[in-house]
């Protein structure tokens, strides 16, 4: 039977899910006046201005490296903000940077992200296979399948852990890195205070530099594109969109269409499909 502390948690994750939704609707129409600033590597950046910063070493999707580069506009940012987290005694590290189009559509179909999404569903909905349109829902917020509302897609957005200088340890934040639950959120009111506080002291390091969080991943900072623009309150057009990025000459062109989904519908629909399937052979049915 389940206690009231479980109703709490499903109730709050589909509310916080719902909301996710509803910014994504906003995204969607939201104007885009794309300036064709180019990329920057954030390691050889760091590297230069001689500052302590780490970087994943985990693919993004099957082979493919996370590509840890951000507008050119968006760099002194960054920068100052692993200044001011080494003055701290803390170390920031990237978990990931931008993503081409084909990277986020791979990471889209990733089995495992499915799954995970799936699974939360199946709680959320009392222990069942949930309907395919709450599982499109979910994922659509988790997991951006068009390349508007994907801040990643635009190079301006990052995602974030933070180390300490002298040990190593991680500055615990409640959760790890992408783990999907309705801890999640970055004011879960299910995170313990002192992951909160640290959660929070990090929000306010990386505000200060205009960086805007996602409210329902306590990971992930953007700036300077229509999530960002919405989150803040700023009018539009936003600076930056959806791109291709051409490494060898550092060009960037606006993705024609940026409303088209990675993956169409019926793809989408198949791997909601696929992931059903793995859950009730788990579940037995």
């Amino acid at each position: 039977m389940d206690t009231a502390n479980d109703m709490a948690r499903r109730a709050y994750w589909a509310e916080q899910m719902q909301a996710g939704y509803e910014l994504v609707q906003q995204v969607l129409p939201f104007p885009v006046r794309e300036c064709g600033e180019p990329l920057v590597s954030i390691p050889d950046a760091a590297s230069a201005a001689g500052l302590e910063m780490l970087f994943s070493t985990t693919k993004i999707a099957g082979a493919l490296d996370r590509i840890f580069y951000i507008r050119q506009g968006l760099i002194d940012d960054v920068l100052a903000v692993g200044r001011a987290m080494n003055d701290r005694g803390w170390i920031l590290k990237i978990e990931d940077g931008f993503r081409t189009l084909e990277m986020q559509g791979q990471l889209v179909r990733k089995p495992e992200l499915f799954d995970a999404i799936l699974a939360k569903c199946i709680w959320e909905n009392g222990g069942v296979l949930p309907p395919t349109e709450l599982v499109f829902r979910r994922a659509i917020v988790l997991i951006a399948n068009i390349p508007k509302i994907g801040t990643h897609m635009s190079a301006s957005a990052i995602d974030i852990s933070v180390f300490r200088r002298d040990d190593g340890t991680e500055v615990w934040r409640g959760n790890p890195y992408l783990e999907m639950s309705e801890r999640t959120p970055m004011r879960s009111p299910f995170v313990e205070p002192e992951a909160l506080s640290n959660r929070l002291e990090i929000m306010g390091m990386m505000e200060a530099r205009g960086f805007i969080h996602f409210p329902y991943e306590f990971w992930h900072y953007n700036k300077g594109d229509a999530m960002g623009h919405i989150l803040s309150g700023q009018p539009g057009p936003a600076r930056y969109g959806a791109i291709h990025w051409d490494p060898l000459t550092n060009r960037v062109e606006a993705v024609a269409d940026p409303l088209s989904p990675l993956n169409p519908l019926p793809v989408f629909e198949r791997e909601i499909a696929a992931a059903t399937e793995r859950a009730k052979q788990r579940l037995g049915q």
